[in-house]
């Protein structure tokens, strides 16, 4: 196996940058798309042979250094008893907004409400026989708790910050939930083959770095604490957060992914040396020219440029309409890294 990218995550020194995408899988690959015309969403994440096949096709068409399990961050809350739709986000059935409402949120194991997550990691670490490691995941709580009090994908999650000031104690009962939760789904796709996970926390940015504290990296902290003992390396992926850097390094995770809004080499110098660092081309970059793209990519590489653990991807999930032609140049792009650090 090409562990190239397992070993960034433990900042050991490997011959050449690795790379793989957010959202690797999904709409701007044609395969893709031909594959959603034949079932829907759900059907899609929850047919462990269709999700592996979502899994597999941005590694046939581009040399990727990892695969990410597909599925979507709210899936597991079927662990809980939410019901949802996708059409295309999200829409839960009733939004979580009352102190009784989450007391009655159920607490099934993952096995037992998302078998099919697990299923499709175990066929997706057998499909790819040791060649590329196989990256599972989960949201964050507090980005979790932003769909579940909303009650669906809207800019400014406005429900959950008024959740936050006018009933703290409530919504800290639902991340308390949320984490245990999201401890036995990560634990669950660790155990079915899974070699590193990452935790998305979508929505973090939208905090002060007080709030952040109490409700976000807590619970972060919890959860990376509740799988730690299980040695697979943990990402933690905060989005919208450069106010929040030195915290969010303290997460305990292997790796701090990093969206595009702070410059890698400055974001190395505020958290350090101890901690990994993924990221971060804006994805709107790869609208660009192949060859702006590639010098683009080429300033992101440099700035990091031999400090140990750095993971290529972008700041944020590739975009729909990318352009193929642009990711062939990030890619041929991070793997002349290797050429030139044998130079």
């Amino acid at each position: 196996m090409t562990d190239r990218f397992l070993k960034a995550c433990r900042r050991e020194p490997v011959d050449r940058t690795p790379l793989w995408i957010m959202r690797q899988a999904g709409r701007y690959l044609p395969e893709y798309r031909e594959l959603r015309q034949k079932v829907d969403f759900l059907t899609l994440c929850k047919t462990p042979e269709l999700a592996v096949e979502a899994s597999l096709q941005p590694l046939r068409r581009f040399p990727l250094d990892a695969s990410i399990i597909f599925s979507d961050i709210l899936l597991p809350l079927e662990a809980l008893g939410v019901k949802m739709t996708f059409n295309p986000g999200p829409k839960l059935a009733e939004p979580v907004r009352t102190r009784a409402q989450v007391d009655a949120l159920e607490s099934r194991p993952a096995a037992e409400a998302v078998p099919f997550v697990g299923e499709a990691v175990r066929l997706l670490r057998r499909e790819l026989d040791g060649r590329t490691p196989v990256i599972g995941f989960c949201g964050a709580p507090f980005t979790l708790a932003a769909y579940l009090v909303q009650g669906e994908g809207k800019e400014g999650f406005g429900a959950v910050k008024t959740m936050l000031y006018r009933e703290p104690a409530t919504l800290a009962h639902l991340l308390e939930k949320l984490t245990a939760a999201m401890i036995d789904y990560l634990r669950l796709q660790i155990a079915a083959g899974a070699q590193a996970v990452q935790i998305f926390d979508s929505w973090a940015g939208l905090l002060a770095p007080m709030q952040y504290e109490s409700f976000a990296l807590r619970w972060v902290r919890a959860i990376v604490d509740g799988v730690a003992d299980l040695g697979a390396p943990i990402i933690y992926f905060v989005n919208g957060g450069p106010h929040l850097l030195e915290d969010a390094a303290t997460s305990g995770a292997d790796v701090l992914g990093l969206c595009w809004r702070t410059p890698l080499d400055v974001a190395a110098v505020r958290v350090g040396p101890a901690i990994a660092l993924q990221g971060n081309l804006d994805p709107h970059a790869l609208f660009a020219e192949p060859a702006e793209v590639t010098k683009l990519a080429n300033d992101v590489l440099a700035r990091v440029a031999g400090r140990p653990g750095h993971i290529m991807n972008l700041g944020h999930g590739i975009l729909p309409d990318t352009p193929i032609a642009s990711v062939e140049a990030l890619v041929a792009a991070v793997q002349a890294t290797a050429r030139r650090d044998a130079a």
